[in-house]
């Protein structure tokens, strides 16, 4: 479904931060680098102040910072691991190319190298690894499936360049379709520039895009924040904060701040891959093989319009045919093509989902199995 699901890189300004670990009392994510990221079962109430959950996530968020062959620029990112293990957002660290450098700073004060340990420019995110470091804080992780809109959040990052940042504010809405796109100097789509800390404007390789579910909140997110935490008040990571929305849609970050509209990834959709990273495997997405786009503006339907089906593919075998609008996936509403794409960027593949649909004006369903990118460059 459209080339926007397979490339990396959000422009605007975000975080990162990474799955799936919560109970009553916070379980850290993993005390290893060589162990995947663990979920469990969580409690679903709110129990801390801010200054309760600043005191507890600083520890484990830390400001990235990254240079390369002509630029530099710093972001945010979450520790995963006792010895070193950090998730970042990829447009952070893709800056450093193959002759550049990271250098971490720690919330304690101190700095050391890091390297990467994998990307996957698909979900915009990143692995890197801090060296010779132990005994770090590993953050907690939370589940984003969980979150309510209205509920109480907390971002924690690097705006600016200014470490240690803590801001709030609630979850504005959620699943809501964000698709960021750059050309070579210049973001093709209304989020705002890179976000990097020292106010330049980076942007990753021509024609980079990425296509999420994303989390709104109107906790106050700006260029530098990207690979931070967005946590709820028990302090546990539901969100990897990643772009902004700008009043002028300007990549300038010196006019491109806050206005309200921050997106994050939600953390249960990013754990698979944060652990296929660890793993040292290439991160695979689901896959619907269709080509769609939205449905025309002077009809009633709303939905995603079904261009081609690919022969084998996983729309293909659930009976859809071109001219379908796809409305439904599950219990969630297709307003569009973004938002279709948004939807499957959740799954993994070989999940099944209900696919509602008109045909010649008459609704439809169907059960469709996800398939896999793995070997394939479309989605």
């Amino acid at each position: 479904m459209v080339g926007a699901l397979l490339l990396g890189g959000a422009a605007g300004v975000g975080g990162a931060a990474w799955y799936d670990a919560w109970n009553g009392s916070g379980t850290p994510v993993a005390a290893s680098a060589s162990g995947p990221v663990q979920a469990t079962n969580a409690a679903s109430s709110a129990s801390g102040s801010v200054e309760k959950v600043a005191a507890s996530v600083l520890p484990s968020v830390v400001k990235i910072n990254v240079t390369g062959n002509s630029a530099s620029g710093s972001g945010s990112g979450i520790i995963l691991s006792a010895d070193g293990n950090i998730l970042t957002n990829n447009h952070v660290v893709s800056l450093a190319g193959n002759g550049g450098s990271i250098t971490v700073n720690f919330n304690d004060g101190k700095t050391v190298k890091a390297t990467v340990v994998g990307t996957d420019p698909v979900t915009d995110l990143a692995v890197i690894h801090a060296q010779g470091v132990s005994g770090l804080t590993p953050a907690t992780i939370g589940r984003s499936s969980s979150l309510q809109v209205g509920q109480a959040v907390v971002a924690v990052g690097s705006p600016y360049g200014l470490n240690s940042t803590v801001t709030s504010g609630i979850v504005s809405a959620l699943n809501r379709p964000v698709s960021v796109s750059t050309s070579e100097q210049v973001p093709t789509s209304p989020f705002g520039g890179f976000g990097f800390g020292n106010g330049q404007s980076q942007q990753p390789s021509a024609g980079s895009s990425t296509t999420y579910p994303a989390i709104q909140t109107d906790a106050a997110i700006n260029p530098g924040n990207s690979g931070g935490a967005l946590v709820d008040m028990s302090g546990r990571v539901v969100g990897v904060n990643s772009s902004i929305r700008t009043a002028d849609g300007a990549s300038d970050s010196s006019t491109g701040g806050s206005i309200g509209l921050g997106f994050a990834i939600p953390i249960d959709e990013v754990l698979p891959i944060v652990n296929q990273i660890i793993e040292h495997q290439k991160p695979t997405h689901a896959r619907l093989a269709v080509t769609v786009s939205d449905v025309s503006s002077n009809t009633l339907a709303q939905g995603a319009l079904v261009r081609t089906v690919e022969s084998g593919g996983a729309a293909a075998a659930a009976g859809l045919r071109n001219g379908d609008v796809i409305t439904k996936v599950d219990d969630e509403l297709i307003d569009g093509s973004e938002s279709l794409i948004a939807t499957v960027r959740g799954h993994r593949p070989g999940d099944k989902v209900t696919l509602t649909y008109l045909r010649n004006g008459k609704t439809e369903t169907t059960t469709a199995t996800l398939g896999s990118d793995a070997s394939s460059s479309t989605s």
